[in-house]
């Protein structure tokens, strides 16, 4: 079911703005202004929307078969660090998209759409705010 509702609200948003990019990254440096300066180099904005894309295929193998994308997140929280991306603003990141999408969507965005991403981007979190793989595969076998 949260699956269903999460890819839903990829589903609208997709039929009704050609492109989130612009949208997830103004909101993304309007609440982290110190992230801008990091694109200096992005002027045709291909790097902001190949990340984004990244995000969303995550975001759903995360909600569906979970092949790749908790190790994904640890992997990035790690590399970010060495651009001075700390994992708690790394971390916001997820919430900034669901925040575009809840704009896009409008009076579509339900409370089961809000409850679904509440609880997916709380499971996100947990693996931005714990990177070590060795640690989170340990705590998945208890």
């Amino acid at each position: 079911m949260r699956a269903a509702l999460i890819e839903r609200t990829f589903e609208v948003a997709a039929g009704r703005i050609e492109d989130l990019t612009p949208l997830v990254y103004a909101r993304l440096f309007a609440e982290q202004p110190q992230m801008e300066a990091l694109f200096c180099l992005d002027a045709n904005h291909q790097v902001r929307g190949e990340m984004l894309s990244q995000v969303i295929r995550s975001i759903l193998d995360f909600v569906g078969e979970r092949q790749y994308a908790a190790t994904l997140i640890q992997t990035e929280v790690m590399t970010h660090a060495g651009y001075d991306v700390p994992p708690a603003v790394f971390g916001t990141f997820f919430g900034v998209v669901a925040a575009t999408l809840r704009e896009v969507l409008g009076q579509d965005w339900s409370p089961e759409i809000d409850a679904a991403w509440r609880e997916l981007l709380v499971e996100l979190d947990y693996y931005v705010t714990h990177p070590d793989q060795s640690e989170t595969a340990r705590a998945a076998l208890s």
